[in-house]
């Protein structure tokens, strides 16, 4: 199944243009990069990068793809061709998937003919701009979780392809499972659920429900206990599972209260190991409200799935340097007003003082790196080849080690939730 035609009409006409005009194979570099974080945030959490590289691999234009472009007229003949024939064959750098990010961080650099390259913006911006904002709300969950797990669970509150992405990136993020099972099969991600409202609903009574679920998956399972009565539900869940009832779960009202009493109840009851479990409408504010209440763990949906508030990141796709006539390298760059870009080929540095990060340091022109400094890019592509390493379970847990690493850099005020301005300063040198 071809992604090619997960893009915007403009990048073919673009091509057509270059390919009349005589421009279109000049070496080009594009970098994707955020020009400011969602207002308030500290930081930004790079996700995405394996699943671009694998939608990059299947981006070919076949033949009905090519037959299509032709009867819409969207290409003429001459473009249709060279589309038939297109593979990209260049290179591409980026941040490690689950980096830090700050605004100007270039976190993917494409560098091909301009052809090549200006056909992957639709595709890296609607992956990088999606996930990233998934990934940086559900770190600032993390944070305020405080070292309980969270799931996420937002499956039903977005589109069915991009609720198999928000999974993705927000256990890259640090969640440490998600119901959609699709997220399980193609990313290794954990999956986690038991019962809604509607299996209590089905039984004539709650205790009905309990001791059907508990002879299925046994008394370590999880029971919903606000269908009705919450202390009487949880003096049902005790009776039927006895006191090694795993956890009770609360999907409803106002959870402080409700969380105390529930614990004190189970208690009194002998199942003092069993889990309390939230799951109403979650953020990273209600989270952090609850952190001192006796709850276990935490399921998000909406707010996760919606970057809490900023469902996209900001980032754009723009043209950075380009060969001259004569064969050497030009830096570009856009100067329109609050939309100007920083022109020529970039090499970006996180500088450590004492294990904390202080600065990010662009450097332009120049890819050299000094003591006490941590180089960002990583080769992603080469020659057209794929550096399978970041794709698929393997590469979504390789980069939630890497974002657990680079968080553990940043200084103690990037995990407040309040509004602030981004945690490091981006120099560019």
């Amino acid at each position: 199944m071809t992604s090619a035609l997960l893009t915007d009409r403009y990048e073919l006409t673009m091509v057509e243009a270059a390919l009349k005009a005589g421009t279109a194979h000049r070496d080009s570099v594009f970098e994707v990069f955020a020009r400011r974080l969602p207002e308030g945030r500290r930081y930004g959490i790079v996700a995405g990068t394996g699943r671009f590289l694998e939608l990059l691999a299947d981006f070919r234009f076949g033949d009905d793809e090519v037959a299509w472009l032709r009867e819409a007229g969207v290409v003429d003949a001459t473009t249709a061709d060279w589309l038939a024939d297109y593979r990209f064959s260049g290179d591409i750098w980026g941040y490690a998937e689950g980096e830090v990010y700050l605004p100007g961080s270039p976190l993917l650099v494409i560098q091909s003919t301009f052809a090549e390259a200006v056909l992957l913006e639709t595709l890296a911006l609607s992956v990088f701009n999606y996930d990233s904002a998934v990934a940086s709300a559900a770190a600032r969950m993390v944070s305020a979780a405080d070292g309980r797990p969270l799931a996420e669970m937002g499956s039903r509150r977005t589109g069915e392809r991009s609720a198999v992405a928000a999974a993705r990136a927000a256990y890259i993020a640090g969640f440490g499972a998600t119901s959609n099972l699709e997220a399980g099969r193609s990313w290794g991600v954990p999956t986690m659920g038991t019962a809604a409202h509607a299996f209590t609903l089905l039984h004539d009574t709650e205790e009905d429900a309990f001791r059907a679920q508990v002879d299925t998956l046994g008394p370590g399972t999880t029971l919903l206990v606000d269908t009705y009565d919450i202390p009487e539900a949880v003096a049902t869940a005790v009776r039927v599972a006895g006191p090694s009832l795993g956890a009770v779960r609360i999907d409803s009202g106002d959870l402080p209260s409700l969380v105390g009493q529930v614990r004190t109840q189970l208690d009194e009851l002998g199942a003092t190991a069993a889990k309390i479990t939230v799951t109403n409408d979650l953020d990273e504010y209600t989270i952090a409200a609850l952190r001192a209440a006796p709850v276990d763990s935490f399921g998000v949906g909406t707010s996760v799935v919606s970057g809490s508030g900023h469902p996209a990141a900001g980032m754009v796709f723009k043209l950075v340097a380009r060969r001259g006539d004569d064969g050497d390298w030009v830096s570009v760059a856009k100067k329109s007003a609050d939309k100007a870009s920083v022109g020529g080929r970039k090499s970006p540095v996180r500088v450590i003082v004492d294990g904390v990060a202080t600065r990010e340091l662009i450097r332009i022109g120049s890819s050299e790196t000094a003591a006490g400094e941590r180089s960002l890019h990583v080769p992603l592509v080469t020659a057209g080849e794929i550096d399978a390493r970041h794709t698929g379970p393997e590469g979504v847990a390789r980069a939630r080690l890497h974002r657990a690493a680079a968080v553990a850099e940043l200084p103690d005020q990037a995990l407040r939730l309040g509004r602030g301005e981004p945690v490091v300063p981006t120099v560019y040198a």
